[in-house]
């Protein structure tokens, strides 16, 4: 990790709660469950259950991971945000989709129905297709989609998620259109463009890095501000024209009301994982690109997001 990173983590650590954790009086007496909005074997799940691991040895409890998946996250967030606010039942929430569900439609849950532990990973979107795609590049994708217009189905994890937005924005920069094609998760995703079901596959670059390597699969764009250092050679949207920045930010939550004391210490547990020599080793081996933010931080970041996407939505809704 460079001297810049390090700093940067460790301003974000610096906060007066996490602080007054080192010396959190609780401890947890029975197993804790983590709750996965989305199908096993994606990004999310691939974080939680490496996360859990290192949770465990630090709160001297067994963390089980349950998945949770379909209605883009909601259902999974729902019953996460209806658990009761003890300290055993926590999960992962995912942006956009976090603040995406309530303003497109009735939800089971807001926002502000959750106790925000901490920011884990920020995964910037992608663009994939097989590697024996006729389509080589981002340019031939547009192509087709110009030649085909509708025909060109993509697979995202949802309606409202960062892949749907992000097509969403690149057909209004380019006056395209694509056909979208929602599943329950990104390793569902993955699976259908494997079987060749769906020519093209928008998920974050983490979920798609290892078939990369092992030429299955082909990146056409990255959708981060800057080009994700594991993936140098993939061009950004932005270095192509098109001003899209989307990706995943992956974080732990817990019911809203949990005792200050009993968030405290979750949080220091997420903390002491981020930190820890082995996990960073695990992370770097799967590819998870680690953004650790603090409960306060990571809450203003939800509520900027929150605002961005409200105001996104009142001139461009998205809808099938």
């Amino acid at each position: 990790m460079s001297i810049t990173r390090r700093t940067a983590l460790a301003a974000a650590l610096a906060t007066p709660s996490l602080a007054r954790a080192q010396g959190a009086g609780w401890r947890p007496d029975r197993q804790i469950t983590m709750i996965v909005a989305f199908a096993a074997g994606g990004g999310t799940d691939l974080a939680a259950r490496t996360i859990a691991r290192f949770m465990e040895k630090d709160l001297g409890q067994s963390v089980v991971v349950l998945n949770r998946p379909g209605a883009g996250g909601e259902i999974g967030f729902s019953e996460l945000a209806r658990a009761r606010p003890d300290g055993y039942t926590i999960g992962f929430i995912n942006t956009p989709t976090i603040v995406t569900i309530p303003i497109e439609r009735r939800a089971r849950f807001k926002l502000d129905d959750f106790a925000l532990i901490a920011n884990i990973v920020d995964d910037p979107g992608g663009m994939w297709v097989l590697n024996d795609s006729p389509i080589r590049d981002f340019q031939g994708l547009l192509a087709a989609a110009r030649a085909q217009p509708g025909a060109i189905g993509y697979g995202t994890t949802g309606i409202g998620s960062d892949d749907h937005l992000a097509v969403l924005a690149i057909q209004r920069a380019t006056r395209t259109e694509f056909l979208h094609i929602p599943f329950a998760g990104s390793s569902q995703v993955k699976q259908n463009l494997m079987s060749r079901a769906i020519p093209l596959a928008v998920m974050n670059m983490a979920e798609g890095i290892a078939e990369w390597r092992q030429g299955v699969l082909r990146p056409l764009a990255q959708m981060g501000a800057t080009r994700w250092e594991p993936a140098a050679e993939v061009p950004t949207l932005k270095e192509m024209g098109i001003d899209v920045v989307e990706g995943s930010m992956r974080g732990m939550a817990a019911p809203a009301g949990m005792p200050a004391e009993v968030l405290e210490r979750l949080a220091l547990s997420v903390r002491r994982t981020v930190e820890d020599a082995e996990f960073q080793a695990i992370a770097r081996q799967q590819n998870l690109p680690l953004r650790f933010l603090a409960p306060g931080p990571y809450r203003a970041e939800l509520e900027a997001l929150k605002a961005r996407y409200e105001a996104l939505w009142a001139q461009h809704p998205w809808r099938e």
